[in-house]
């Protein structure tokens, strides 16, 4: 493993989303960080939930047109695609540990990127799958929930 980190959906969102300034700030800076320090990865999942969420689920979505070019601009970071071999390795965690199928193929594309760290408001913080950590960077920031549920 490396000093790699992950980022799941909702750091995305949350640097898009302006109802919840708090963690809106956390994000911004996880996202500039990670493209300074060039250890940030994303996955092709994670930019086609990114655009669902931004486009119909934040308090002030973004346009098409808007999502689209945030989705070119985040193309900066190494994105891990989607193919078969990463699909039947998601279905293989999703069966070991019991976790959703969406969440198992995060795992899975931080496994393959060799991410140390999943940043995640989604999986449990603490937890490290197939030696992959989670953190979650909104602890205790912020009142809302998690945007992209």
């Amino acid at each position: 493993m490396s000093d790699k980190l992950f980022l799941d959906t909702n750091v995305l969102v949350y640097a898009y989303d302006s109802s919840a300034p708090e963690k809106q700030e956390k994000a911004q800076a996880l996202l500039t960080r990670g493209i300074e320090r060039e250890d940030a990865v994303i996955s092709a999942q994670v930019l086609g939930e990114f655009f669902a969420v931004v486009t119909r689920r934040i308090q002030t979505p973004l346009s098409t047109e808007e999502a689209e070019q945030v989705i070119d601009l985040l193309g900066i970071l190494p994105v891990v695609e989607i193919d078969l071999k990463l699909v039947r390795r998601g279905l293989s965690i999703h069966k070991e540990l019991q976790i959703s199928y969406w969440d198992s193929l995060i795992v899975a594309a931080a496994e393959r990127a060799g991410c140390a760290k999943i940043l995640s408001e989604d999986l449990n913080a603490g937890r490290a799958y197939h030696g992959v950590r989670v953190e979650n960077p909104f602890a205790g920031v912020g009142c809302c929930g998690d945007v992209t549920r």
